[in-house]
């Protein structure tokens, strides 16, 4: 099988390195946005074609795919540039930053036929995955999500330091993880919501600190806090207060509520949460099946998310 990465930034690499693991699966090209920095990206990963022009990379011979790591802003326009070319496409998390553009992207995959999966890695996190496993077995009932989204981002870098030509957003892109998430894990569409914001920074024009409230109508609930202004330990880290146990869950490894590690070597063939999204990408194509996550099952995360703006600006 052939993909495309699209974005040779600290994302795309991710998923590069989590190819490497996947038999069967060639990186055909690497597009970016820089011609100098995609070439050295592509000669550290033996890829044999780099280019910052999409159509040049979807048009190389046996293309099956594309992988989009690029700026959220140009998610919607390339997701269906991929699909018109006839190529399945998953798309980072966010998949796009309004639901207008969300909706597009899911009447492309439906008017291409092609596989079209959102990026959500958190449905394949190995800590997230054994929450869901239990459940779904009715061993555990959830009754509230606390989740803290922290970061220091007062200049415009990305994760590796270095300077980025797009802006990020607390809502549209960070939030989107916990809203998917929590509407995942409960099986529920959120039918109460709130949100709440800081001040705008003056120069990124974006909102730094933010708190989301949810609740679903069986009656979990969901407190998100989320800021660019934390001066401390960076990421987001999740507690699953449940009828059976609390859980703490930091990316790929979990925690009971007394700081136990649990063993998550079970739960599935790897450990990194983004190694196990671009493996089910793969196994979806290989089967022709509806992928977990698909831009379909996301949707409702995007819904919800619009919900939240409006409520805003309410």
């Amino acid at each position: 099988m052939k993909i495309v990465m699209v974005g040779q930034g600290a994302f795309g690499r991710k998923h590069l390195d989590g190819l490497k693991n996947i038999s069967g699966v060639e990186v055909a090209s690497l597009v970016g946005g820089s011609k100098d920095s995609t070439a050295e990206v592509a000669r550290q990963y033996g890829i044999p074609h780099s280019t910052t022009n999409l159509a040049e990379a979807l048009a190389l011979p046996g293309v099956d795919a594309a992988i989009l790591t690029s700026p959220t802003q140009v998610h919607a326009s390339q997701a269906e540039q991929v699909l018109k070319a006839g190529k399945h496409v998953e798309i980072e998390i966010p998949i796009a930053d309004s639901l207008a553009d969300a909706r597009r992207i899911d009447a492309a995959q439906k008017a291409a036929g092609k596989i079209a999966m959102a990026g959500h890695t958190r449905r394949f996190n190995p800590s997230h995955q054994w929450v869901h496993k239990r459940i779904k077995a009715g061993e555990l009932k959830l009754q509230q999500l606390v989740v803290q989204t922290f970061f220091f981002r007062r200049t415009n870098i990305n994760l590796e330091g270095k300077p980025r030509s797009w802006t990020d957003h607390l809502l549209w892109h960070h939030a989107c993880h916990t809203v998917d998430l929590f509407q995942h894990q409960t099986g529920e569409t959120a039918s109460v919501v709130h949100m709440l914001q800081g001040p705008l920074h003056p120069e990124l024009k974006i909102a730094m600190d933010m708190s989301i409230s949810m609740r679903t109508p069986s009656g979990a609930v969901c407190a998100l806090s989320l800021s660019f202004n934390n001066d401390g330990p960076q990421g987001t880290f999740f507690r699953y207060i449940c009828d059976n146990g609390t859980y703490i869950a930091r990316y790929d490894d979990l925690f009971d509520g007394k700081e136990q590690k649990i063993d998550l070597s079970k739960v599935d063939v790897s450990m990194n949460g983004i190694e196990l999204q671009d493996r089910e990408f793969v196994a979806a194509i290989r089967e022709g099946r509806e992928p977990r996550s698909s831009v379909a099952q996301v949707l409702p995360a995007m819904e919800t998310l619009d919900r939240l703006e409006k409520s805003l600006n309410a």
